[in-house]
């Protein structure tokens, strides 16, 4: 019964505490009340986890309504093991967080940002937790709302346009989202995830079916930002805040993995894929995605806009382990779920780090910064390492995944493709690199110094982890192995 309750606990603790953090005096008070609840999150999710990695699951009946009347939470392997995920980021950015809010966020501001932070937490950790596909529709909605008031809070007013820009595409994926449940309810009658996936069973040859999952995968690839509907993202990591761009880059994108993975396999099935184009369709746009983007990359002057089409990739890399649709490929998708998350909010903190010190994020302002910045440019180096996928790093072990769930399958584009987008990432990870410390520092500025060590330590324990979990794959690859199988995917192509 204690673990029922303190999964519940997971998203009501955030919820209670965002009104309260709201009402609290600018400063620094409700930035520590944020992380004492944060820490509490992340302690909660990681004994979630332990009780379930064996492939039980823990089930509370909100109010007491039985399933599927009432509304499930519902916990097994896999979204426990994004909720600790999303928890842990959450927890870590919170200490980089004290300064860098300071220095970008005005002083009158302070609660409402931390309000809306536990907010975009609430939303992300009930997806985790919900077994009912319309709660997964408010609490996506909580998240996406609250986002686009943090992305608004940017210095520049660019942040303006790019939040409405990320307000209105978000909006078009949610009302597909909720056309394609209600297609779905329509049908079956339900909204209980697994009491779904019974109903769906003898009916997954009807239109109104086909036509409810096509507006539930289109709605869910705008929020996951899936190429070519990705445009919203590059401004809304660009001009948000530093804070927003690490917690949304590290989270949000792999919630919304989360969500197409347990619609897709969990509530239509693996016999469903079968009989449709969609495995044929998430190769196709996840080969582009990893292409396009990262060409795209390539191409950026401005840091952060060169990780987030860095996202869209290795987004699609992700897309690209669904479309194999075999119990290695959905290991790989989840592998690269928890080190995409270790490695870019590594790589975002650093930048803003660096925008802290300098102030922008753009290419010219980077010159000479390596052996000014040290710390800053080393944790660069080694967590654009990992994402290009260098053995010995958390990246390499995604990489290897996703080479062995197209090999198994003798898919030798998809291999290749993997290969190509490792060799693109080389090219603007050299980019970074070559400005920071190999360019000469602009002489009519003054000396920058290196970033404090507020801000020093979250970056480095995430560089750390990269190393670490490119070693010690017990977690992740044993957890996502278990989490694929619950999944009820299986290896068809033969």
């Amino acid at each position: 019964m204690i673990e029922q309750n303190l999964s519940l606990l997971l998203v009501v603790l955030p919820l209670l505490s965002a009104p309260v953090v709201a009402i609290l005096p600018n400063g620094r008070i409700p930035w520590l009340m944020t992380l004492i609840i944060t820490l509490t999150c992340l302690a909660i999710a990681g004994w979630q986890l332990s009780i379930v990695i064996d492939g039980s699951v823990i089930s509370y009946e909100l109010g007491g309504w039985a399933p599927p009347w009432g509304i499930e939470y519902r916990i097994d392997a896999v979204n426990a093991f994004v909720a600790l995920i999303v928890s842990a980021i959450a927890a870590i950015t919170l200490p980089y967080a004290l300064l860098s809010v300071e220095k970008e966020i005005p002083l009158q501001q302070t609660s409402l940002f931390y309000s809306l932070f536990l907010l975009c937490l609430v939303g992300l950790l009930g997806i985790t937790q919900t077994g009912d596909v319309f709660n997964l529709f408010v609490f996506l909605e909580i998240s996406s709302l609250s986002s686009y008031v943090l992305i608004a809070m940017g210095e520049q007013r660019r942040a303006l346009t790019s939040a409405y820009q990320y307000l209105i595409m978000g909006s078009i994926g949610a009302t597909f989202l909720l056309i394609g449940i209600g297609l779905v309810y329509v049908e079956t009658g339900t909204l209980n995830m697994l009491d779904l996936h019974q109903r769906l069973h003898p009916i997954l040859d009807h239109r109104t079916v086909h036509t409810g999952f096509a507006f539930i995968v289109v709605g869910i690839a705008l929020k996951l930002a899936l190429f070519p509907l990705h445009l919203w993202l590059p401004n809304a990591y660009k001009y948000s805040p530093s804070v927003i761009s690490i917690f949304l880059a590290a989270t949000a994108t792999k919630v919304a993995v989360y969500i197409m993975l347990r619609m897709v396999f969990t509530v239509f099935s693996n016999e469903f894929v079968r009989i449709t184009p969609t495995t044929h369709i998430f190769l196709l746009l996840g080969i582009f995605g990893v292409i396009m983007a990262s060409v795209a990359a390539i191409y950026q002057e401005d840091v952060k806009r060169l990780l987030a089409y860095s996202s869209i990739a290795q987004v699609s890399y992700m897309v690209l382990g669904m479309g194999l649709a075999s119990t290695l490929g959905i290991t790989a998708t989840l592998v690269h779920v928890f080190n995409h998350a270790l490695m870019k909010g590594a790589l975002f903190m650093a930048c803003g780090a660096v925008v802290y010190r300098v102030g922008s994020s753009r290419f010219f302002k980077l010159n000479g910064l390596g052996r000014q910045m040290p710390w800053t440019f080393s944790a660069i180096f080694i967590a654009g390492l990992s994402l290009i996928g260098i053995p010995g790093t958390a990246g390499f072990i995604s990489k290897w995944y996703f080479m062995l769930a197209a090999l198994e399958q003798q898919s030798w584009l998809i291999a290749l493709v993997i290969l190509l987008g490792s060799l693109l990432a080389v090219v603007y990870m050299w980019k970074i690199v070559e400005i920071m410390l190999l360019q000469p520092a602009t002489a009519s500025t003054d000396p920058v110094k290196e970033a404090p060590v507020s801000l020093l330590i979250p970056m480095w324990i995430l560089v750390i982890a990269n190393i670490y979990f490119g070693f010690n794959t017990e977690l992740t690859v044993n957890v996502a192995d278990t989490a694929a199988r619950l999944l009820g995917v299986a290896a068809y192509h033969e």
